[in-house]
């Protein structure tokens, strides 16, 4: 089992990025939050979780550990895979989550993709007495800073990122047009409340904050 891989991140994507140690880049799934922290060319320590399945061996990693063990726990609910658990991630924090559960909030439950009232009800009983310790666990210390865009690219990005958000939220499970109106939901917002263009945001920000926009948190 890997339980945690230190390297250097040489490539990144809408949805995982490559961690290259000790010569060998291994391609790292994660969530946005993970993302929207972590730049190229930068040395990271990553919990990881190994997902092994008859056909394939995937490797999920995130900066904290309160998100990989979350995932963890999340997947022992019966139905519940790996696509949910990024999805649950992907919508809110550990700390959110875990007081979802206890609260029995199926509304807030529901809200990730793939999840419906059964599913959360199932969540809810399954995972009831397991989540407490993520109610309040701090945040851990070494996140790296979320970057800022390069302002040369910033005329590539206003189109490039805004498309390669769409595509990510379908793949998480949302409609093309909930995705597509939660994009520019966050860029008008953004450019209404920064006075600035919505070009000073890359994919990762642009899809973290479009996640919370459909989660209710905008």
């Amino acid at each position: 089992m890997i339980a945690s891989l230190r390297g250097a991140v040489s490539a990144i994507a809408l949805d995982s990025f490559v961690l290259e140690v000790g010569g060998v880049g291994y391609l790292v799934n994660t969530s946005p939050q993970t993302l929207s922290a972590v730049r190229t060319g930068q040395e990271v320590l990553v919990h990881t979780e190994l997902v092994v399945r008859e056909d394939s061996m995937t490797l999920y990693g995130f900066l904290t550990k309160d998100e990989t063990d979350l995932f963890r726990t999340i997947q022992s609910v019966s139905g519940i895979g790996p696509r949910i658990a990024i999805a649950v991630l992907a919508v809110m924090d550990p700390s959110r989550f875990a007081r979802a559960v206890l609260d029995e909030d199926v509304k807030t439950l529901t809200s990730v993709p793939g999840i419906g009232k059964k599913g959360a009800q199932r969540m809810v009983l399954e995972l009831k007495d397991r989540v407490a310790p993520f109610v309040s666990s701090p945040k851990e210390s070494g996140e790296p800073a979320p970057l800022e865009a390069d302002p040369a690219q910033e005329s590539v990005l206003e189109t490039r990122a805004a498309k390669d958000v769409v595509q990510g939220l379908q793949g998480l499970g949302w409609p093309e047009k909930g995705a597509r109106e939660a994009v520019e939901a966050v860029l008008a917002t953004y450019e209404e409340n920064e006075k600035g263009s919505s070009a000073n945001l890359d994919s990762g920000v642009l899809l973290r904050l479009a996640l919370r926009h459909l989660g209710g948190r905008a």
